[in-house]
């Protein structure tokens, strides 16, 4: 599943993970540590939503 930042369009792909910021390829979403922010506008996980 994708999740894109409703500011600035990031996509976090739960497949991938996101490298740069070391998390594994298939960690879920509402895995992601609580202090998790968007890496190119700063914002919490609270301003994502499910890609469609």
């Amino acid at each position: 599943m994708k999740y894109v930042c409703d500011i600035c369009g990031w996509e976090y792909d739960e497949n991938e993970g996101y490298a740069d910021g070391g998390i594994a390829p298939g960690v879920k979403f509402e895995d992601l540590p609580d202090d998790f922010v968007c890496p190119l506008c700063g914002v919490s996980k609270d301003n994502f939503s499910p890609a469609e």
